[in-house]
């Protein structure tokens, strides 16, 4: 074919797929009446990874399973908006990590909130403000995020998605050379992760000063001569600050696990994780009798943190499996007075 004709068949296609998205559209209306009877939640993580397991089960086409994420995930978030527009709570501000990962599960139509504190995301949840709250639990370098534990025992609010990033740090400055460089701007836990690379360029002698993300540390630098900015690239790119190194972190692997939370739970998918909290009493052999249920069941646990909340030893734990699955149930209902079920959902990955 030629170039003009292959272009008259792309329309083509692109006119039928407009015609199917918008009969696809129809149909989640219908859903979206159904639902409004009953008060179910529209968005439904579970009912999402069961479309897109079944489309890579059967693709036989270019596409690889990402480009089939990216493509579909941003179509259930579209539809989602269509049908019942309802506010996602980030840690904030615009272009922050968190902010990433809130949109890669509710794409760019979304109506989002930016909140400067990782209470602040659940009590706008809390209270109904927004539908979704989306914060972070882990880095691969750096932890356990204490304050989403404190909040996780403190709110009455289920887990329903994690999302996994991929952490990349950028220096950016209006400076032309690093000997230029005065001050740098940065979230306290990304000079951390950039350690080597400040010490490789003579940059940890200068001044170091921590701010509440690294979006606002770039919108700081664009602003002042002779500072700089370790953060993402697309907060650079969004304050307009030119990037003189990218991908200086100390770890390739570097990860962060957000949890998304909601007031509804979520049904089982097949292939699910469950989170809890379990608050036991501090007498010899108590965590090992506790432990030892799971294990008798069969129960694959793959996650003990300990932490002290409101002076109390509570331990962060979770399994493979859903919380309404039988063997597991037995378990909950055994040790009901000293767990707190999260939530129940989708497994993304087994750990960072």
């Amino acid at each position: 074919m030629t170039l003009d004709e292959l272009r008259i068949q792309i329309d083509t296609i692109d006119d039928t797929l407009l015609e199917l998205y918008n009969k696809r559209m129809e149909y989640v209306h219908q859903v979206g009446e159904l639902k409004n009877t009953t008060g179910a939640p529209i968005y439904r993580p579970e009912r999402e990874q069961s479309i897109l397991n079944r489309l890579k089960a059967n693709n036989n086409g270019k596409l690889t399973d990402e480009a089939i994420d990216a493509l579909f995930l941003e179509m259930f978030a579209v539809a989602r908006n269509l049908e019942r527009p309802e506010p996602i709570a980030f840690l904030g501000p615009e272009a922050s990590f968190t902010h990433q990962a809130a949109e890669s599960k509710f794409g760019a139509m979304s109506f989002y909130i930016p909140v400067n504190s990782i209470k602040g995301v659940f009590r706008e949840v809390h209270k109904g403000t927004a539908k979704f709250g989306v914060i972070p639990i882990e880095n691969s370098s750096n932890g356990i995020v204490s304050d989403t534990i404190h909040c996780l025992k403190e709110y009455d609010l289920k887990i329903i998605a994690e999302v996994f990033v991929e952490i990349h740090h950028t220096l950016a400055t209006t400076c032309n050379n690093i000997k230029e460089i005065k001050k740098i701007y940065s979230k306290d836990i990304a000079f951390d992760q950039c350690h080597n690379f400040l010490q490789e360029c003579g940059l940890d002698e200068v001044e170091l000063i921590p701010v509440e993300s690294t979006a606002k540390a770039a919108k700081l630098a664009m602003n002042e001569e002779g500072s700089a900015a370790i953060c993402a690239d697309v907060a650079a790119k969004l304050y307009h600050l030119p990037i003189l190194f990218e991908n200086i972190e100390d770890c390739s692997n570097n990860k962060t696990r957000f949890f998304i939370v909601s007031n509804f739970d979520n049904l089982p998918s097949g292939d699910d994780k469950t989170s809890m909290l379990v608050s036991l009493l501090n007498t010899p052999g108590a965590l090992v009798e506790f432990l030892n249920d799971f294990e008798r069941c069969e129960v694959n646990l793959t996650k003990i943190k300990s932490h002290i909340v409101e002076g109390k030893s509570v331990f962060f734990i979770e399994f493979n499996g859903h919380k309404g699955d039988a063997h597991i149930e037995e378990i909950m209902k055994r040790h009901e007075d000293t767990i707190k079920i999260l939530g129940s959902y989708v497994k993304e990955n087994d750990d960072i």
